[in-house]
């Protein structure tokens, strides 16, 4: 019988809770004093950064494929929104009928011929030329005025919409190549090698959403479990820092993964993360587990800490966890780690993300009517946590092996100057993403700095959430990436440093600031319904990106600004609205 702890009730684990719901503002201001005493003014990583950035923009192989996609097709288009339901939609309709109905009604309307001839790319142009033949198709079919070519409307039509299905089911196909290395494990190690020559390191995900029953969770863990023995038969490395590894998904290996059921949790989920660690430890490679919601952030270091305190992984040191910036408790969270592993005198790898959830997070909160928010609302605010919380790992070096998620240049500039001349760390990056930030820093100027790449593997239906969710998080506005293809942007205001940021906007005054007790009162009233309150959701609808746990967030239906009807939108009560970089 495994011998668990109760739920932590020590101060640490106390103060993760009590910073999940604390005021934004404060926190904020304690987290720019942090960031001043750790990096000064800032103002050498800004120039760093920009010069990466205008290295990155001299590359001509950027201007092609998935980035030259997302430049011309963001989400601050009407062609862009399009693109992203319709491609997420359609990898659900069951049948044909249903699919062609839904293509003539959202391509029709799309001033595809706005995007010709704006890129140099030919995969754009192409695909705009497409979309607007689609386009004049589906309107085609859908007029009828004039006899004379109701015949020749109906034959194309016919040809039409099942060849535009097809060809969009097999974009979304290769758009897939761009983010998931391959569909089964053995392949995807064959194909990592030409990287690994080139001294990257590996990650490797099994794609696979939340478990919903218990075969769901059995058959996640066999194929854990044999990525596991796959990866470590051709590993062959000294320490799991230096070798491939594992990252799971707590959701995927248990169908009930929630607080509330902390005692099925800790009798049913535990032993099936001990039986992956002590497989990963044999094999001597890693083994991390994925950040996930804020709810579940305190039943993750449950688990996490019985799987660790274990006897049967005494002095290995491959376990690892990871902590999303943009949660308020992350800081804590580093803190509760760096007690952990100093408690078993061994240590942790953390894997510092910016957070991949944040749609569904305001969601939850204001579903709830939750206080506040777990999360920041500004986008600045969570590269600045991302700043302070690297500058923590990095302090403590000796109890925990920092790794570094991100394709943000300034990011990526703060944490070398924050690291000194000491290594002792690594970059990550996923797979299709990030390559010429890495090649640049690692290959052209010689930092000697490890990067490993998170590869998902999977089939193509496991791929649906994983792909729209990049697509999501890149094509939103206040991404790094999605900027960085911008031209019109100059690289100096896209390497700002977050915290000069975050102080211009402390000077504006918000609109509309309602105080908490008017909040609650509104509350308090009947949702409003209908048009009225769909538009002012969408102004919620994917304004944060970043770097973070690679599957799990709900795709279109998660987004804010995708209610059910009679869902109120409101903030949290007493949060008041949400501040002005949020709003579109």
């Amino acid at each position: 019988m495994i011998d668990l702890p109760g739920l932590g009730e020590d101060e640490l684990r106390r103060r993760i809770r009590a910073l999940t719901g604390a005021d934004e503002g404060e926190r904020v201001a304690a987290l720019l004093a942090e960031a001043d005493a750790a990096l000064g003014d800032g103002a050498t990583i800004t120039a760093t950064a920009a010069g990466l950035i205008e290295a990155i923009r001299g590359k001509q192989r950027y201007r092609a494929g998935i980035n030259a996609l997302l430049a011309e097709y963001s989400l601050s288009s009407r062609e862009g929104v399009v693109l992203m339901c319709l491609a997420e939609a359609l990898l659900r309709v069951p049948d044909r009928l249903t699919a062609d109905r839904l293509i003539r009604d959202k391509l029709g309307g799309g001033d595809w011929r706005a995007h010709v001839g704006n890129s140099q790319s030919l995969f754009v142009n192409a695909s705009a030329w497409g979309l607007l033949l689609t386009g004049k198709v589906v309107r085609l079919r859908e007029e009828d005025t004039e006899s004379a070519w109701r015949m020749l409307r109906q034959t194309v039509g016919r040809a039409g919409e099942p060849a535009i299905r097809a060809a969009m089911r097999l974009a979304m196909k290769i758009m897939g190549t761009q983010f998931v290395l391959d569909t089964d494990i053995a392949a995807a190690l064959d194909k990592a090698r030409e990287w690994e020559e080139r001294g990257y390191r590996y990650s490797y995900d099994m794609l696979g959403e939340g478990a919903r029953t218990s075969a769901d969770a059995h058959e996640h863990f066999l194929a854990y479990r044999g990525a596991i023995d796959a990866i470590g038969r051709r590993a062959g490395a000294a320490a799991p820092v230096a070798a491939p590894g594992v990252s799971v998904k707590l959701s995927a290996l248990h169908p009930r993964f929630e607080l509330a059921q902390a005692e099925r949790v800790r009798a049913e989920l535990v032993p099936r993360v001990l039986e992956l660690a002590v497989a990963a430890r044999a094999h001597n490679i890693g083994l991390t587990i994925d950040a996930e919601e804020a709810e579940r952030l305190d039943i993750t270091l449950e688990v996490f800490e019985a799987v660790y305190r274990d006897p049967q992984l005494t002095g290995w040191e491959g376990l690892g966890l990871v902590v999303q910036s943009y949660l308020k408790a992350a800081p804590a969270v580093i803190d509760w780690l760096v007690a952990l592993a100093t408690h078993h005198e061994r240590r942790i790898m953390v894997r510092l993300v910016k957070g991949a959830y944040w749609d569904a997070e305001i969601k939850h909160a204001q579903t709830i009517g939750l206080a506040r928010y777990p999360v920041y609302t500004r986008k600045s605010s969570t590269d600045l946590a991302y700043l302070v919380c690297a500058a923590r790992l990095l302090a403590r070096r000796e109890r925990l092996y920092p790794q570094f998620a991100t394709h943000n240049a300034h990011s990526a500039a703060a944490v070398l100057a924050l690291a000194g001349a000491t290594g002792d760390f690594e970059f990550q990056r996923l797979h299709g993403m990030g390559e010429e930030l890495y090649e640049e820093l690692v290959e052209q100027r010689g930092v000697p700095v490890p990067v490993r790449i998170y590869a998902p593997v999977g089939v193509h239906r496991e791929l649906l959430a994983y792909l729209v969710r990049r697509l999501l998080e890149n094509g939103a506005n206040s991404s790094f990436v999605h900027n960085l293809a911008d031209d019109a942007l100059a690289s100096t205001t896209l390497a700002a440093d977050p915290r000069a940021k975050l102080r211009a906007l402390a000077l504006r005054q918000p609109r509309h600031r309602a105080a908490p007790g008017a909040v609650r009162h509104r509350a308090r009233q009947r949702p409003r319904r209908g048009p009225a309150r769909l538009r002012g959701a969408a102004r919620l609808r994917g304004r944060h990106g970043g770097l973070g746990r690679e599957r799990g967030a709900t795709g279109l239906h998660g987004r804010p600004g995708l209610h059910p009807r009679g869902q109120s939108r409101r903030p949290p009560r007493g949060a008041g609205p949400l501040p002005p970089e949020q709003r579109a």
